[in-house]
């Protein structure tokens, strides 16, 4: 459900998505590592288990903000961004392993675990790399993962509109 400053919100209605105790957590630790910047990754996946790995990534957003502001307004604590080698070479890594990549995941700093109007300019461009991917948002408030604010977004159907799951977490 979006609302009225563009922002998709996780709708308790909708069906929780199963994830790994274990892949929340090493997301949440590299959230606290990351703070006061976003953390940024990719999971990858299989057809019978959609999240199986998590591949950490280097959030370039600060250092292109510095170089061009015009161009990158926002820096690593509002936003983030995966330089597209680091990306292709985890694309190229899955393949080779009979996976793909599943989900891309970030934090938000001192603010709550919706889709931003950020992220969903970055989903849906045209240059996004992974259309079918899911989207992980954790929340992280003065360094501490607030756990019940993280939750996946993912399209209603190829193309259509983004929609805020719960997250389930499975046990190891």
């Amino acid at each position: 459900m979006q609302n009225a400053s563009g922002c998709v919100e996780v709708d308790p209605a909708l069906d929780p998505v199963e994830i790994s105790c274990v892949l929340l957590h090493e997301i949440e630790q590299e959230a606290r590592s990351s703070h006061p910047e976003e953390c940024c990754g990719l999971l990858t996946g299989n057809e019978t288990t959609r999240f199986m790995r998590l591949h950490k990534c280097s959030n370039e957003m600060t250092a292109l903000h510095r170089a061009s502001p015009d161009i990158h307004p926002w820096d690593g604590r509002s936003a983030f961004h995966i330089h597209p080698l680091e990306y292709a070479r985890i694309e190229e890594e899955a393949i080779a392993r009979g996976e793909r990549i599943t989900a891309v995941y970030h934090s938000h700093v001192g603010a709550r675990a919706y889709f931003s109007a950020i992220d969903l300019s970055f989903a849906s461009s045209p240059d996004f790399p992974f259309p079918d991917a899911d989207h992980i948002v954790v929340a992280v408030v003065d360094g501490v993962v607030r756990r019940e604010e993280r939750g996946l977004y993912r399209r209603a159907f190829a193309g259509g509109p983004f929609r805020g799951h719960p997250i389930r977490e499975l046990p190891a």
